[in-house]
């Protein structure tokens, strides 16, 4: 296998030649294929993952992760090779796993956006949001464009001396800049502009502003659900799925109805955010609200991080909704449970505890930033917050660089620190699929009745956690399908009683079944009975299927043989 590390990024072609070494060296649990290219016309890679001698992954209830549609959020991508290991190396040793690819598949996409990650791991980086693509303008704008001045592989910070400036170095930490005071008048102390390490593009000497980023899409808000217009949100797109790459995914999964779950990897806060994006709790069906905060309960207990819901915990403006993005479309029309995991915490880290996830980003006490800095100095040797120094910048003269490295422990862990912050996050995307639906035969009876003629019953039964239609969404959306089960007659062989294929509707899963206090009626609604009788005048085999889409497939053959008579 190939000898992966997870205290690094990789670019794209390191993780190409990763993925290819595993699929050629493991085949029996592995494949790679393309599920199409991005805007640069990168290959968007996906990993199927199952043990194919058990049956072929699309027979299988399936769980997708897809990662890194930020450009800068590379963590999720390292997230998705770690689990891809982790599956690859313990089956056969360890029980979660082996049952994980025996029974069921995953299709993971480490990089579901190269071209922007690409950007973000070059020598000399740049960082944008995500779609390389220029939208909605193709023509440069005139402001502040953030360029690595000094060739140090990071963009910082930059600090001007300026009498009206808003900033002012904190008493006692000179490093750290705070607001000043509203009655401060101009001049009266040492103030600062605060700008962006780069230049400004058509400068006239006076005037910053920040100019608009050429590449203004944003891919997480270009799927169907409830997507909304450039004007109405920035970075959508021109049309919902215009964009290659979010295309590509949403033909992949509209090609595979087996996916029963839905984790997309991001960074940065240290939680697991669920749908809906823009609506409240209340208009989640019931039984779907309960099952996602039971699946919450669990995700928190494996990797530490709380479950959240987008609408109410984590608006980017109190006022405004986050319209088109994956995790909603995979949820509402697609109808299984979606989850973003954005990693990583640096407010955790540094011991910060009941903090709002966004609104801290705006405001927050300087006690909280002077425990950042001593995180930085204490346990990243300062590599998180640099001190500032002096540079030359060609437009505005003397300035100052530093501050923090936003790439290189907000945006993303330290390096140091990577492995040890995804290594859970693998233990509940294997649990994830482990809840899912799984259509096994309970029993098969068939019985010779004379003259030729033969009873057949079959009962299947769900031995998943969730039902095999996984939400009542999907079945609002009618979104699944029932069970169905065929019967295929021996040659000469006819139906006396039943028909070859029926519909056999859905079954329950043992989430319904959790109170004893409450409801102790353990009904058998998560099995159904489907029968028949089949006249059969000569030996012959008969074939019967059960499938359903996210449950998967079973088959029995039985051999019908005729009693010999004897006068």
């Amino acid at each position: 296998m190939p000898q992966v590390r997870f205290d690094k990024f990789y670019k794209y072609d390191e993780l190409t030649s990763i993925l290819n070494a595993w699929a050629g060296e493991q085949p029996e649990l592995f494949k790679l294929s393309s599920i199409g290219k991005s805007y640069q016309g990168r290959d968007i890679w996906l990993a199927t993952l199952t043990n194919f001698a058990t049956g072929p992954d699309d027979e299988k209830p399936a769980l997708w992760i897809d990662a890194n549609i930020h450009a800068t959020e590379v963590t999720g991508c390292t997230a998705a090779l770690h689990l891809i290991d982790k599956l690859l190396a313990e089956h056969g040793s360890d029980e979660k796993v082996t049952r994980a690819l025996d029974t069921r598949a995953f299709y993971i996409v480490p990089r579901l956006n190269p071209d922007g990650a690409e950007l973000a791991l070059a020598d000399r980086p740049k960082l944008i949001r995500s779609s390389v693509r220029p939208y909605p303008r193709t023509d440069e704008q005139d402001g502040m464009v953030e360029e690595d001045l000094d060739d140090d592989g990071r963009i910082l910070m930059m600090r001007v001396r300026d009498p009206n400036g808003a900033w002012k170095p904190y008493p006692g930490e000179p490093r750290l800049l705070i607001p000043r005071d509203p009655d401060e008048a101009p001049g009266s102390g040492e103030f600062y502009r605060l700008l962006p390490e780069g230049l400004i593009r058509n400068y006239d000497g006076v005037t910053i502003k920040t100019a608009p980023p050429l590449e203004g899409l944003d891919l997480n808000r270009n799927y169907p659900m409830e997507w909304a217009t450039e004007a109405e949100q920035h970075g959508a797109g021109p049309y919902p799925a215009s964009e290659p790459e979010v295309r590509a995914m949403g033909q992949a999964v509209v090609d595979r109805p087996n996916i029963t779950g839905y984790i997309t990897y991001h960074t940065f806060s240290g939680v697991h955010l669920r749908p809906y994006s823009t609506h409240p709790d209340d208009d989640l069906p019931t039984p779907d609200l309960r099952a996602y905060k039971h699946i919450g309960e669990w995700a928190t207990r494996l990797t530490g991080y709380p479950a959240k819901s987008v609408f109410h915990d984590f608006k980017y403006e109190p006022k405004q909704v986050i319209h088109g993005g994956s995790d909603d479309w995979m949820f509402d029309h697609v109808g299984v449970y979606a989850w973003t995991t954005e990693f990583w915490s640096p407010q955790r880290q540094a011991g910060l505890k009941d903090y709002h996830f966004i609104e801290w980003l705006r405001e927050h006490p300087v006690e909280d930033d002077l425990k950042l800095l001593k995180w930085s100095d204490d346990v990243l040797g300062g590599k998180g917050y640099v001190d500032w120094y002096a540079f030359k910048h060609p437009q505005l003269g003397p300035v100052e660089l530093g501050g923090w490295d936003g790439m290189a422990c907000w945006s993303n862990p330290p390096v140091e620190f990577l492995e040890k912050e995804i290594a859970p996050h693998a233990d509940f995307a294997i649990f994830h699929l482990l809840i899912s639906p799984r259509l096994e035969v309970h029993s098969l009876r068939v019985m010779p009745l004379g003259q030729a003629t033969y009873s057949v019953r079959l009962v299947l039964e769900n031995t998943g956690w969730l039902p095999t239609h996984v939400t009542q969404k999907a079945l609002d959306r009618k979104a699944v399908r029932p069970i169905e089960v065929e019967l295929t007659l021996p040659a000469g062989a006819s139906l006396v009683n039943g028909e070859k294929k029926v519909e056999a509707g859905q079954l329950t899963g043992r989430f319904e079944k959790r109170s004893i206090l409450w409801s102790n009626n353990d009904e058998t609604t998560d099995r159904v009975k489907v029968e028949g009788v089949i006249a059969a005048p000569q030996d012959g085999i008969l074939k019967i299927e059960a499938r359903h889409a996210r449950a998967g497939v079973v088959r029995r053959e039985v051999e019908l043989k005729q009693r010999s008579s004897t006068n």
